[in-house]
């Protein structure tokens, strides 16, 4: 299915002829690849962005809209294993991001709404968390406030918030479309459809391209997680995969921006007139979780409308559609220069879900960097991110992702082994993964077509699993995903899966 931003909305239009090397070659063209490549070309470089499937083709163009400095549990959780200075340089980070895109959308007469943010707790054994996330936002100087159920009037569960005003909702893929279009009209090139598949830095940074090989002195990688291992970000991070459903609701809707900070996960904000496209009323989002992990996604999609269904009488599911995101161990973004790129390649990653303002902010200091702005000069949180602190507890954290990645990798071959052909054809919308001859073979059946691809992760190798929702291909080692056809979609992964010649009957 497709985002509610994107159903609908009118083509993209990009760069004709082939693409061309410039100074700076930016993969991805989400948020942080098109802010970054308006303010490289603003500052006077030859920009040149590549995108495999397109502007927003993914989670820039399929979040819920909501640009919030109140993140559900993300202050409180920093802060309790970091200093107080890193928790506020983290909200600097959005808050600066924020004011770029509100003044971008203002500069382009993007329509948005300032609503009140909430994060809610659903239950008693929630309060006590919104305490804690209260507490953390006030000390990094938030105006946050209390505001106990008896406040409030929602037809959802709701005990205890605390609330946060002049917060943002608006539509994330007409923020992509607008940006495309005045980067296209100040001189810079948009490419759909061109896949980057590797890099090199000496003699000169080049990337490598299904259209050739581009020159450049700077590569930005804006691909959601590095397309290359250098610096092995994938070890450093974790993928998150969560859904949202948008419905029609007749009568009134809540006006807020509403955040669970109890499971299972709600995330809720009204869509109007002014911050998104017609045909629904409401987004409702949740039920995250590591990629390639859940038994089946679309059970995930069915609880959201159900949960939907029981608190807004009446609700009728619209579209719904599933997104990726990148998690630090240490929940604190990676900005800057690649490990291992000579200083000439920069990305950033692991912005949480919350790109919307993290975004813009990892474009304004990567463009800082490239163009040579002074250590000095730069916004403080920027040198507070230079010197991010790894704590025992991030080591935890990540030590546990080690673990469940090494688990998950030899379950794979394992449950593939006790899965011989044949095996009988999958029913429309299903996969299974058998073994033919010690190889795991994926079969589906998506649109009345039968296939099967090699269901081995040409990243590092994990046996995938079908996610019966998106019905994709998914690996639950470091989240690279395909296609039914085995074409790939994103991750870390650069090339698509092997296709069968033949089904294993």
């Amino acid at each position: 299915m497709e985002s509610l931003w994107r159903r609908g909305a009118a083509p993209l239009i990009t760069t004709g002829g082939p693409a061309r090397g410039a100074e700076v070659v930016v993969v991805g063209a989400g948020l942080t690849g098109l802010v970054t490549a308006l303010l490289l070309r603003r500052a006077g470089l030859s920009v040149t962005v590549l995108d495999a499937a397109g502007p927003g083709a993914l989670a820039s163009g399929g979040n819920t809209g909501k640009l919030s400095l109140l993140q559900g549990r993300v202050l409180s959780r920093l802060r309790a294993h970091h200093p107080a200075g890193l928790v506020r340089a983290y909200v600097d980070a959005n808050r600066e991001g924020a004011a770029w895109l509100t003044g971008f959308a203002d500069a382009e007469e993007i329509a948005y709404t300032r609503r009140t943010a909430y994060s809610y707790a659903q239950g008693r054994e929630g309060v006590g968390l919104v305490a804690d996330e209260t507490r953390a936002a006030a000390e990094a100087g938030l105006p946050v406030r209390r505001t106990p159920a008896a406040g409030t009037t929602v037809t959802f569960p709701l005990v205890d918030a605390v609330a946060l005003d002049d917060q943002v909702a608006i539509d994330p893929y007409a923020v992509v479309a607008a940006l495309t279009a005045r980067l296209i009209a100040e001189g810079g090139d948009v490419h759909a459809g061109v896949r980057a598949t590797g890099l090199r830095v000496l003699p000169r940074p080049r990337v490598l391209t299904s259209a050739g090989v581009l020159a450049a002195d700077h590569i930005v990688l804006a691909t959601g997680t590095p397309i290359v291992d250098r610096g092995l970000t994938f070890a450093k991070t974790h993928a998150l995969r969560s859904s949202c459903v948008a419905f029609t609701v007749p009568g009134e809707v809540p006006d807020g921006l509403y955040l669970s900070v109890d499971g299972p996960t709600r995330s809720i904000r009204s869509v109007t007139a002014s911050d998104g496209p017609g045909g629904a009323q409401l987004v409702v989002g949740g039920e995250g979780h590591p990629v390639g992990r859940e038994p089946s996604e679309s059970a995930a999609v069915g609880e959201i409308v159900a949960w939907t269904r029981a608190h807004f009488p009446g609700a009728q599911p619209v579209t719904w559609w599933s997104a990726q995101d990148y998690e630090s161990h240490n929940l604190i973004p990676f900005i800057g220069h690649l490990p291992r790129g000579g200083g000439r390649v920069s990305f950033a990653t692991g912005y949480g879900k919350w790109g919307l303002g993290l975004a813009p902010a990892a474009a304004l200091r990567i463009a800082a960097e490239i163009t040579g702005v002074p250590w000095r000069e730069r916004s403080p949180w920027m040198r507070t991110f230079g010197t991010r602190l790894t704590v025992p507890a991030d080591i935890a954290r990540g030590g546990r992702e080690g673990v469940e990645v090494a688990r998950r990798a030899a379950s794979g071959w394992i449950d593939a082994e006790r899965r011989p052909a044949p095996v009988p054809q999958p029913p429309e919308g299903q996969g299974v993964v058998t073994n033919r001859g010690g190889i795991p073979v994926g079969v589906s059946t998506v649109g009345g077509s039968t296939r099967a691809v090699r269901a081995v992760c040409p990243h590092l190798g994990g046996v995938l699993a079908w996610n019966d929702a998106d019905c994709t291909w998914d690996c639950p080692l470091h989240a690279s995903r395909f296609t039914a056809a085995g074409t790939r979609i994103e991750g870390p992964a650069v090339t698509d899966l092997t296709p069968e010649t033949r089904l294993p009957r």
